[in-house]
């Protein structure tokens, strides 16, 4: 289990350099943010594996940024970092979404044993949910393979298309937020990344164009939605 990519935030300088230094040593990739503020904006470009937050930092505080998140990536393990004793914090953190927390001072072998932990408890769950193959009308889709197939006839593509329709399968015939799916596979929204989103879409919506069960339809402004209609 190699190049975990973990983003800590910590205002802490000199704690920070310390776990990077550690982490590093271990074949860990660390990007340090020193502010709840700033981790979020690397967390959207950075694409961690695994998030380590203290709760207590300037400008925005761990649990906000826990939950911020928690709003785009429900599956991500987060470690909170705390200097506190009271309870109510850690439960807190746990209602909000953290995976686990760690009471300053802390050991550098636990953390990385429970950072290795917990990805590797992400990594098995998701080889045990993920469908092999999905049912779109008369295509069957395989998000793995990078493959849509109609018959005998498989169309390749591209691991963004792939992951755009996943989200899209995933909330079939419901609204994909459009700010959402941009976080999530772009890690930026902005008019650059949604025009980007907008030319997938049309191509996704020419490889469905032999079944005139399915349809994606766009909000404007709010986001798009995969509709499988019933055949008549």
């Amino acid at each position: 289990m190699e190049n975990i990519r973990v983003l800590l935030v910590e205002d802490e300088a000199i704690l920070a350099a310390i776990i990077k230094e550690s982490l590093e040593k271990r074949g860990f990739v660390v990007d340090i943010a020193r502010n709840g503020v700033d981790g979020w904006q690397q967390f959207k470009t950075f694409r961690p594996d695994v998030c380590v937050i203290d709760i207590m930092m300037p400008r925005k505080d761990g649990f906000s940024l826990t939950s911020e998140i928690r709003v785009v990536d429900e599956d991500i393990p987060l470690i909170l970092l705390t200097a506190r004793t009271q309870t109510e914090d850690v439960l807190k953190g746990f209602e909000l979404g953290a995976d686990d927390y760690m009471k300053k001072p802390f050991s550098m072998e636990e953390l990385i044993l429970r950072l290795k932990a917990l990805v590797r408890r992400k990594v098995s769950q998701s080889a045990d949910t993920a469908p092999r193959n999905m049912q779109i009308g008369k295509f069957i889709f395989r998000h793995q393979y990078l493959e849509l197939a109609n018959g005998p006839e498989v169309s390749t593509l591209s691991q963004r298309e792939a992951d755009l329709l996943l989200l899209l399968v995933q909330q079939k015939n419901q609204l994909l937020d459009r700010k959402l799916a941009l976080i999530r596979l772009w890690g930026e929204d902005n008019p650059f990344t949604a025009r980007s989103m907008d030319v997938y879409i049309t191509r996704l919506r020419k490889l469905f164009k032999d079944d005139p069960s399915i349809e994606i339809i766009n909000t404007r402004g709010h986001g798009y939605s995969l509709v499988e209609h019933e055949k008549r």
